[in-house]
């Protein structure tokens, strides 16, 4: 396995654990009263837009060559640090 491949099989597992936790988010958001539902919605909403912008990184990550797939790998650690703190922070608020 080049080194391509395996980062992006470890990156792309992170994304799927992040999108686990956004699943379970979104059923205790569902739980949630009403005021905080919509707090809970605008945040949840965020998670998803960096959910689906890190996967859009890990998809051009894929699709590169091996002699390009480096110059790409910049933008997919940011999107994936993004991410795993919007992830943390949702999960903090919702432990409250």
């Amino acid at each position: 396995m080049s080194t391509k491949e395996a980062y992006k099989d470890k990156t792309e597992a992170e994304v799927d654990l992040a999108q686990a936790k956004l699943t379970e988010l979104k059923a205790k958001a569902k739980g949630s009263a009403a005021d905080a539902q919509i707090k809970d919605s605008d945040q949840i909403d965020e998670l998803e837009q960096k959910v689906n912008a890190t996967s859009g990184k890990l998809k051009e990550l894929g699709e590169a060559g091996e002699d390009s797939w480096e110059q790409l790998k910049a933008g997919v650690e940011h999107g994936w640090d993004s991410l795993s703190s919007a992830v943390r922070d949702a999960v903090a608020k919702f432990k409250k």
